[in-house]
C-alpha cells in the first residue's frame, strides 16, 4: 500500500532487516540514536523511548542526541531516559549502528549527519512523506500519526513489552504530533495504542499539565503580542486563505523567554477560520527564519516546504527561511499559488 505521494509502508521484509540490524549489535556495541535540530516531543519521545527499549535488550553503550545546542524545551525536560542524552560534540563518532528519529532529510541532523557514513550500519525511524530513505534500513510511514507510532511495532518485534518509562515516552510522542489527538490523522488505532500506554499506569493528567499546559507568564505575555500582529490574507493560496505572524529574537529577549515557548503558537494561529493555511516565522538568527506551516486540508504544505528546501506532511511541514519576514513570507505566497496550479493534480 502507498501514500498519495507514491511511498509505500514498510514491508515485512522492511521489519525484519530494522530487527536484524539491532540484533546483529553486540552487547559491547555501541548504538548512536539522533533525532533532528530542536527535537518536539515526538522526536524526542521515540528516540528516548527506544533507547530504552534497547537497554531492557542489554545493549549498555547506548547515546541519544541531536545536533545544535544540547538544551530541552522546559515541557520535555525530565522524560525517562533523559539520562542517555550526550551533547552532540561527545557523540560517537563510529558506532556499530546509527538510527535515525524522526528527521524528514539528512540535513535534519545538522552536524551529525556525518555519521551516517562512518556508522557501521543506519537505521531510519520516520513518518515524514518528504523523507528520501537515507538509511541503509528504513521504516517510513507517513500514514503513521508519530514516529512513535514505528518505534511501538519495532520494539514489539524485537520483544521488548512496553513498561511505564518507555510508554511516557511514546505518550509524549503520540499526544505531541496528534495534537493531543485532535488532528487528522487521529484514527481508532491511533487511540489503540494511546490505551495500551495508559494501561501502563501512566498519568495522562500530569503529562498534559506539564507538556501543553504549563508556560511562564512572559511567554503569554509574547504569545498575546505575536498573535495580536497576525495577518489575513483571504485571497492567498488561489483563494483559499493564508494567515500568518512572526516573532523576532527582540521579541524573545523582551519577555525573557527562551525559543521554544513559540513552538505552540502555530495552533492559536491555525485555528482562524478565514484561512486554510497558517504559517509562524520564528526568527532565530540574523536573516535566519524557522517556519512552521499548517493546513486544515485543502492545501498540500508540504510541497511548499519541499520547494524552499524542508519537508513535512501534507497537513504539517516546515522548513528555514532567509532575508526577512516578509521575504519568507513572499516565498510561501509565491510557492502556495505553485503548488496550487491544476497541472499539479493537487
Amino acid at each position: 500500500m502507498t501514500d498519495a505521494g507514491g511511498r509505500s509502508a514498510p514491508a515485512d521484509a522492511d521489519w525484519a532487516a530494522a530487527v536484524a540490524a539491532v540484533r546483529a549489535v553486540p552487547p559491547a556495541g555501541r548504538v548512536l540514536l539522533v533525532c533532528h535540530v530542536n527535537p518536539d516531543g515526538d522526536a524526542l519521545g521515540s528516540m528516548l523511548g527506544f533507547a530504552l527499549g534497547l537497554h531492557r535488550l542489554g545493549l549498555r553503550q547506548v547515546q541519544a542526541t541531536f545536533p545544535g545546542p544540547p538544551r530541552l524545551s522546559e515541557p520535555l525536560r525530565g522524560l525517562p531516559g533523559e539520562q542517555l542524552l550526550v551533547p552532540a560534540a561527545e557523540a560517537v563518532v563510529d558506532p556499530d549502528l546509527l538510527i535515525s528519529f524522526d528527521a524528514a532529510s539528512e540535513s535534519r541532523l545538522g552536524e551529525l549527519a556525518d555519521r551516517l557514513t562512518t556508522a557501521g550500519s543506519t537505521l531510519v525511524l520516520d513518518h515524514h512523506a518528504s523523507n528520501p530513505g537515507f538509511g541503509a534500513v528504513n521504516l517510513i510511514d507517513p500514514r503513521a500519526a508519530a514516529t512513535s507510532v514505528l518505534v511501538d511495532e519495532l520494539l514489539s518485534r524485537l520483544g521488548v513489552p512496553l513498561d511505564a518509562e518507555i510508554a511516557e515516552c511514546l505518550y509524549v510522542a503520540l499526544t505531541t504530533d496528534t495534537g493531543s489527538f485532535r488532528y487528522e490523522a487521529t484514527t481508532a488505532a491511533v487511540h489503540r495504542f494511546a490505551a495500551r500506554l495508559l494501561a501502563t499506569g501512566i498519568s495522562p493528567g500530569d503529562i498534559s499539565r506539564r507538556v501543553f499546559d504549563t508556560r511562564p507568564f512572559g511567554a503569554v505575555r509574547l504569545s498575546a503580542e505575536v498573535i495580536g500582529r497576525a495577518r489575513l490574507e483571504p485571497a492567498a493560496a488561489d483563494g483559499h486563505g493564508l494567515v500568518w505572524t512572526w516573532a523576532t529574537q527582540d521579541d524573545l529577549a523582551r519577555h525573557g523567554q527562551p525559543g521554544y515557548v513559540l513552538e505552540a503558537l502555530i495552533d492559536s494561529v491555525r485555528c482562524t477560520a478565514e484561512a486554510d493555511v497558517s504559517c509562524v516565522v520564528k526568527q532565530t538568527a540574523d536573516g535566519d527564519w524557522a517556519v512552521s506551516l499548517r493546513s486544515k486540508g485543502a492545501v498540500d504544505v508540504s510541497r511548499v516546504a519541499v520547494e524552499l528546501g524542508g519537508g513535512g506532511h501534507r497537513l504539517a511541514a516546515g522548513f528555514t527561511g532567509q532575508g526577512s519576514a516578509d521575504d519568507v513570507v513572499e516565498a510561501i505566497r509565491r510557492e502556495l499559488a505553485a503548488a496550487l496550479l491544476p497541472s499539479n493534480g493537487d
